[in-house]
Order: C-alpha cells, then sequence, then structure tokens
C-alpha cells in the first residue's frame, strides 16, 4: 500500500556538516533518509546530542542543509529555494520549539504572535479574518479569546506551549515539526498538550515530525518511529515493530531504560548499556536491511546476523 502512496516528505541522504574550525567538521546528521506520509505521526528518538532537532530544522531550511535531497508534497526544497517554493514552504510547513518562552516575541501580546504569520504572507484578505482565525485557533488549543491579549510572561509553561502549536496550527500546515515540544513541561501538562495534539490531527489531519527523547511518550503518539544515534538512523519501523521486536543494540537500550509503573517490575528492570566504539559497531560500513516493509535496520551482514541470531 505504502508503495501507492506517496509520502508528504521524502528525505534522502540528509546530511548537516558544521565547520567548528579549520580542521574540525561536526557531522551532526550523517546520511539519514525516511519518508513521512499524509495524516501520520513519524516519532524521532534518540538521546541528547544525536542530531534529531538539527533534523527538523534542516528540513524546515533554518539550517542550509550539507548535501541531500527534501521532497515536501511535491516541491524540492533541499537547493537554493526559488520565492515561490520558500512562501510554499513557510505557509505549508511549521515548527513548534522546544522552549516556549525563547521563541515566543515577550514585546508582543499574545494575538499578534499568532497572527504574524498570517500578515507576512497576506493569507487573509482583512483584519477581521485575522482576528477570527486568531480567535478560532486559541479556542482549538484550550485558551481563550481574551487570553489573547496577554503577554507571554503572563501564561504558565503549559499554556506558552499551548501558544507556540496555536501560532503553528493557524497557518493550517500539511506538516508541524515539534521539537521535543513537551520536554520543558510537567508530566500531567505533557499529557494534555500531546492529547490536544492528537485532537487537532483527528480534526485537521495535520501530519507531525514529532521529536523527543521520551520514548514512553513517542509511543503513545506515533504511528511509526525512527531510532536516531550520532547522526545515523539506525533503526526505524511502526511503534509496534520496534517496541516488541527491537533488532539494533542501541533501540533495546534506550527500551530498557523505560521505567515501568510497577514497583515490583520496576526492581527487577535491568538497563542495557550500549557503547558504539566497544561494540565495534560502524555505521559508515553498515547498510539497510529490510525487515519487512517498514522496519528496516542500519548493520553490516555480519551485525545484523548477530543482533538478530539473539
Amino acid at each position: 500500500m505504502s508503495e501507492i502512496r506517496k509520502p508528504l516528505l521524502h528525505v534522502e541522504n540528509l546530511k548537516q556538516h558544521f565547520k567548528i574550525s579549520r580542521k574540525f567538521t561536526t557531522k551532526a546528521v550523517d546520511g539519514i533518509s525516511f519518508d513521512i506520509y499524509e495524516g501520520e505521526t513519524y516519532g524521532l528518538v534518540g538521546e541528547s546530542g544525536s542530531g534529531k532537532s538539527t533534523t527538523g530544522r534542516s528540513i524546515i531550511r533554518l539550517y542550509e542543509p550539507t548535501d541531500g535531497k527534501i521532497i515536501f508534497d511535491g516541491h524540492d526544497i533541499s537547493g537554493k529555494l526559488s520565492k515561490k517554493d520558500e512562501k510554499f514552504l513557510r505557509t505549508n510547513m511549521q515548527m513548534i520549539f522546544q522552549d516556549p518562552m525563547a521563541c515566543l516575541n515577550p514585546r508582543k501580546k499574545v494575538s499578534q504572535i499568532i497572527a504574524e504569520g498570517l500578515e507576512i504572507h497576506h493569507i487573509c484578505k482583512s483584519k477581521q479574518e485575522i482576528e477570527e482565525r486568531v480567535s478560532d485557533v486559541l479556542d482549538k488549543v484550550g485558551l481563550s479569546k481574551e487570553q489573547g491579549t496577554r503577554f507571554p510572561h503572563q501564561f504558565s509553561g503549559g499554556q506558552r506551549q499551548r501558544v507556540g502549536i496555536a501560532r503553528a496550527l493557524v497557518m493550517n500546515p500539511k506538516l508541524v515539526i515539534a521539537d521535543e515540544c513537551i520536554s520543558a513541561l510537567d508530566v500531567s501538562i505533557q499529557a494534555q498538550v500531546v492529547n490536544l495534539m492528537k485532537d487537532i490531527q483527528e480534526e485537521t489531519g495535520t501530519t507531525y515530525l514529532f521529536i523527543a527523547h521520551d520514548l514512553s511518550m513517542v509511543k503513545y503518539i506515533s504511528n511509526r518511529i525512527g531510532v536516531m544515534h550520532l547522526g545515523h538512523i539506525v533503526e526505524t519501523g511502526t511503534t509496534d515493530e520496534i517496541f516488541r521486536n527491537p533488532i539494533h543494540p542501541y533501540t533495546r537500550s534506550l527500551l530498557s531504560a523505560i521505567p515501568h509503573p510497577n514497583p515490583v517490575v520496576e526492581k527487577q528492570r535491568k538497563a542495557i548499556t550500549y557503547n558504539k566504539d566497544e561494540e565495534g559497531v560502524d555505521y559508515e560500513a553498515g547498510y539497510e536491511h529490510i525487515l519487512s516493509e517498514t522496519h528496516k535496520v542500519l548493520a553490516t551482514d555480519e551485525e545484523f546476523a548477530k543482533w538478530t541470531a539473539k
């Protein structure tokens, strides 16, 4: 079925390298490929520094990709963007940032912050239409129209994140990149924000790239998951495949670190440690091994044989 379906976002061999000095370059993202289909949530997980956020920022072109191909809804957005493609990208792809306070202008009222994209791209015909759309989206994220007259510092962390979600959704985007959008929030607020995102997805059919390191939350919201480590996607599959049949030792180590709510089971839980160099795993030498139509693992033939034999 997925062969007939065209992906909304196709990322092929994406590289994002940062030159630190004359002799040293950091390979933050080093040749990753994945597809995201319309209406689904693709979870990108991994430890801090694995390249998840850099991937999101490269896709939305906050960074200039070093190499690779990005096709978004039939538009090639990987090279130098034409005015038409840039407008298409800016109106159809939005980002929810990690820190809700740092990404909101403290000098502007919430309604002005949310309306900014509509005004820049002249999406609405009148001021009244802008006000109506802002009011609708505030209502959608659980905030009142009156709260739109306040400034960001007058809100709690959870409410500020809702403002960030509203700012992204007011444009009616086809794809929303949620970059660690719940990591700065309390656990109860995290659940509220994720439930809100799921409700909006059901209502509007929005597609999400959900970047996080909390696997239990990713399991709850994602249809498919990509596991990222040191700039490489080491394993990708449906949520069920990743949680029931993890192949890569890094995926297994991530899953073993999830705390269990049952204290008896939690006492017996053993966290698996993974060290790429100690185990002699070479991401550069590996290639994609296909277990099923959706389940793929980055490995050499020897590594794949060893991991699947267990």
